[in-house]
């Protein structure tokens, strides 16, 4: 498992981090200490973008997090699509593939990822497919929680649709802190206890971001903001009941200045830092 704080790799930080490196070097405390990709926006992907990928898989760790798996979709799986997935993990050395526990495609890409109902059918339905996936792909996926503004019918709570997921497939959870906090907020529901329900050795990695307030009080996981207070404070949260993970700050758009987006980062690893000289909290 990677260590440290990551950056959510975007086309548009490219120039950024090649001057970075330049320089400061790609092992500079001041950088992000691995990248994480998404495989449908760099796989296949040649000429001098190609080669710029290839130069930064070279520099730093690459963890992958997909955005097209669908594993909740209704439609079979794209096996071809798939194998297409493997040979880019393993033609830049990733072994951490991550999607979302979503559905975002039917008779083509929804562009969307649309929440399951909490039902022991979508997890049976989940499971089956994340069978294939690992089977394809040969190797142990994570998926994550997502931002959901709807909650479908269903038995189950979100902790424990998600804890019978992980169980069932025998996969591993990416939680992504934002999205935590962000149902929360707009389902009057408690983070805390969904942090506490959760099984801590099947969580692989963390992920904060930005999200946006509406008017209206809704909150929106875009992405495309700084990560407030409250969110930092669930962070913290985390680590005291899992222990300190690896971390990925996500940033899509509205990008701030380099130096703004790395002292971002770097609160990322002074959580980590104060965190690891406390006791996971049991």
């Amino acid at each position: 498992m990677m260590d440290g704080a990551g950056l959510g790799l975007r086309r548009a930080l490219l120039d950024d981090l090649s001057q970075a490196d330049a320089a400061t070097g790609a092992a500079a405390s001041s950088g992000p200490d691995f990248l994480e990709a998404a495989p449908e926006n760099w796989m296949e992907v040649g000429g001098a973008l190609g080669r710029r990928f290839r130069a930064l898989s070279e520099r730093y760790p690459l963890r992958a997090h997909g955005l097209a798996l669908s594993i909740g979709g209704p439609q079979p799986l794209d096996i071809d699509w798939l194998k297409r997935v493997r040979a880019f993990l393993d033609a830049h050395d990733i072994d951490d593939y991550s999607d979302h526990l979503s559905f975002c495609s039917d008779d083509g890409q929804l562009y969307e990822l649309l929440p399951l109902p909490f039902t022991a059918e979508a997890v049976e339905h989940v499971a089956a497919r994340v069978a294939i996936v690992q089977d394809v792909l040969e190797r142990t996926i994570a998926l994550e929680n997502i931002s959901a503004y709807a909650r479908l019918p269903g038995e189950l709570s979100e902790a424990q649709f998600i804890n019978a997921v992980l169980d069932r497939a025998n996969c591993d959870l990416m939680l992504d802190i934002n999205n935590v906090y962000v149902n929360a907020m707009n389902h009057g529901e408690d983070a805390i206890a969904l942090l506490d329900a959760l099984p801590a050795g099947r969580i692989r990695g963390l992920h904060i971001a930005g999200h946006q307030l509406q008017a209206d009080g809704l909150r929106i996981d875009t992405h495309g903001e700084a990560v407030i207070a409250p969110v930092w404070k669930l962070l913290t949260q985390a680590y005291a009941r899992y222990g300190v993970l690896p971390t990925v700050l996500e940033r899509d758009f509205n990008l701030p200045p380099w130096a703004e987006l790395m002292a971002e980062l770097q609160a990322v690893r002074e959580h980590q830092a104060r965190a690891s000289n406390e006791p996971p909290h049991v």
